[in-house]
C-alpha cells in the first residue's frame, strides 16, 4: 500500500537508532536464489478447516485477536496443547481458536462476540501460563462483533464480499471501522501507517482459501510486509537491521520499548522498507515473491532456534 511504503521510507530516510543496511539485504536474497527458496504453504494442521462461512468467521476472529504473545517479565509462557503438541505465540491462538470451533464454540455468532468477557475468552484459549492482554482481545471482539451487527447483518462473509475482490480495499474497510486495527503512529510530527494485522488478514484469507473464492483478491501483491516483533529479529541476525548501542542494549536486557515512541517506529519502518528491498533485488534476479510472500519466508525463519538468537524488541500493544 502506497501510504504505508510512502510514510515509512520517509521514517527510514531520518531513522537514528535503526539502520538498514541495502548490501545484507541483497546478499539475503542471492542466498535464497541459491538455494530454490518458495513461500511456505498455508498451515492446514493449526488452522480451522469447514466450511467457507465458519472458516471466514474464524480468519476474523483470529486476527483480531492475533497480537502481543511474548510472555511478561517474572511469567510463564502462555502454551496451548494441541493433539498433544505444545504450541505458543500465533500457533497456539490459532490452534485454540481452531478446538473451541470443532468443540462448539459460537464464533461465528457476531452475538457472541458482541458480548464475550474476558473470563469467556479465558476459558475458551485455555492453556497453561499467561496470555497478556486478555481484556483489550475480548474488547476488540466485542468492537468486531458490534460492527458485524450494525452494517453487515451479523456476517463476516458481507463484510468481505463488500470489499469486492480488493485486499487493498478490505484493508482500508477494516482500519477505517474498527479501531483495534486502526495501527497507525506519529514520528517527528508525521502520520506513519502499518496496518499490520489489517493486512494479515487479507494474506490470510487469500492464504486459507487458496487465492480463490473470498481468498481471490487482485491486488494481494500489493500489500507490505507485516510489521511485527519476529520479523526484525530475523533480519537483525540477517545484518540487515542493525540497532544504535542503546537500542540493542535495552533490546538484549528485554526492557520495554514504548509503543509509538521513535524506537519503536523505526524498528517497524525498517522492517518494511528491508522487505521492500528484498522483494525488488528477488524481482531484478527473475524471483517473483509478493512482499506477503517474503514476510511468510521470514516469519517461518524466525521459529527456527538460529534465529531466535538474538531477542526480539518488546512493545505491549495491541497491534502485532
Amino acid at each position: 500500500m502506497q501510504e504505508i511504503l510512502r510514510t515509512t521510507r520517509w521514517v527510514v530516510e531520518r531513522s537514528r537508532l535503526v539502520h538498514l543496511d541495502p548490501m545484507a539485504a541483497t546478499q539475503s536474497v542471492h542466498l535464497w536464489l541459491g538455494s530454490a527458496v518458495s513461500p511456505p504453504p498455508w498451515d492446514t494442521t493449526c488452522h480451522y478447516h469447514g466450511e467457507p462461512e465458519a472458516m471466514l468467521s474464524y480468519l476474523l476472529v483470529l486476527d483480531t485477536i492475533n497480537f502481543c504473545f511474548w510472555p511478561e517479565e517474572g511469567t510463564k509462557r502462555w502454551e496451548f496443547d494441541f493433539n498433544g503438541q505444545l504450541l505458543s505465540g500465533y500457533h497456539g491462538l490459532a490452534s485454540a481458536l481452531t478446538q473451541a470451533m470443532n468443540s462448539g464454540v459460537p464464533l461465528t455468532d457476531a452475538h457472541f462476540l458482541a458480548t464475550i468477557s474476558c473470563v469467556d475468552l479465558q476459558k475458551i484459549l485455555g492453556g497453561s501460563g499467561r496470555l497478556q492482554l486478555l481484556d483489550e482481545r475480548a474488547q476488540n471482539l466485542n468492537e468486531l462483533g458490534a460492527l458485524l451487527l450494525a452494517r453487515y447483518r451479523g456476517s463476516p462473509c458481507r463484510l468481505v464480499e463488500t470489499a469486492e475482490g480488493s485486499a487493498l480495499t478490505l484493508v482500508r474497510m477494516t482500519t477505517e471501522q474498527l479501531n483495534s486495527f486502526q495501527d497507525i503512529a506519529c514520528y517527528e510530527g508525521q502520520h506513519v501507517f502499518f496496518y499490520k494485522r489489517a493486512q494479515i488478514l487479507a494474506a490470510d484469507i487469500y492464504g486459507a482459501f487458496n487465492g480463490t473464492g473470498w481468498g481471490a483478491f487482485s491486488d494481494i501483491r500489493q500489500l507490505t510486509a507485516f510489521a511485527d516483533y519476529k520479523l526484525p529479529q530475523v533480519l537483525r541476525h540477517l545484518g540487515v537491521l542493525r540497532y544504535s548501542p542503546e537500542l540493542q542494549a535495552a533490546i538484549d536486557q528485554h526492557i520495554l520499548i514504548a509503543p509509538g515512541s521513535a524506537a519503536e517506529v523505526e524498528i517497524r519502518a525498517n522492517t518494511i522498507q528491508a522487505v521492500e528491498m528484498m522483494r525488488q533485488t528477488a524481482e531484478k534476479q527473475g524471483m517473483v515473491l509478493a512482499a506477503h510472500e517474503i514476510d511468510w519466508l521470514l516469519w517461518n525463519m524466525g521459529q527456527e532456534e538460529p534465529y531466535r538468537e538474538k531477542p526480539y524488541h518488546r512493545t505491549r500493544t495491541v497491534f502485532y
